[in-house]
């Protein structure tokens, strides 16, 4: 990631915000692009938005040693805007091959922007969320079992829908207990 030039996001960013966490742990969570805070550390969610994440992982029994996080968008676009579609594109090889090589059990995509990029669906992630859908490339052994929730950024905007993800959660710690 480091030695490739084609994303012009990378230019404006001042680091690669590439992952943390256990790369071999048994869930991986991807949000979509890095903020200032992410931009300035180096690391993902690590602002108000991994605060309420770190929250929401602790109330499954997980912490960040626990999970791998990531990000489709490995730079922060200028001003926090979205990613373009062409800069998505872009990156897009760079996080399926992420995922193929940490290989997890399940995979929790926050917010629509992820869910849109890895899973090409372009639903609203309030008619998504809380279903299991599959994740799949050529690459993989088998498909990995993916929860679409909402983005700790928009559960901060619009804390009535904390109630929501808390279900996502507690799925996705069903699935890892064997239960779901």
């Amino acid at each position: 990631m480091e030695a490739y030039d084609g994303c012009a996001l990378k230019r404006t960013a001042q680091r690669t915000v590439f992952a943390d966490g256990n790369p071999q742990a048994a869930v991986m969570l991807v949000g979509e692009a890095p903020g200032a805070d992410e931009d300035q550390q180096g690391l993902p969610f690590v602002g108000a938005s991994g605060q309420l994440l770190n929250r929401m992982l602790a109330s499954i029994g997980l912490d960040r040693s626990s999970v791998y996080i990531t990000n489709v968008v490995p730079w922060r676009p200028p001003g926090n805007r979205k990613p373009e579609p062409g800069e998505v594109e872009l990156c897009l090889p760079f996080i399926q091959r992420h995922i193929e090589l940490v290989d997890p059990q399940c995979l929790v995509l926050l917010g629509g922007a992820a869910v849109a990029a890895l899973l090409a669906r372009q639903d609203a992630i309030s008619r998504l969320r809380g279903r299991w859908m599959d994740y799949a490339t050529p690459r993989l052994p088998r498909p990995i079992p993916a929860m679409p929730t909402y983005h700790p950024a928009y559960l901060l905007r619009t804390p009535l829908q904390k109630r929501e993800a808390w279900r996502d959660f507690l799925a996705v710690r069903k699935r890892l207990d064997g239960i779901g």
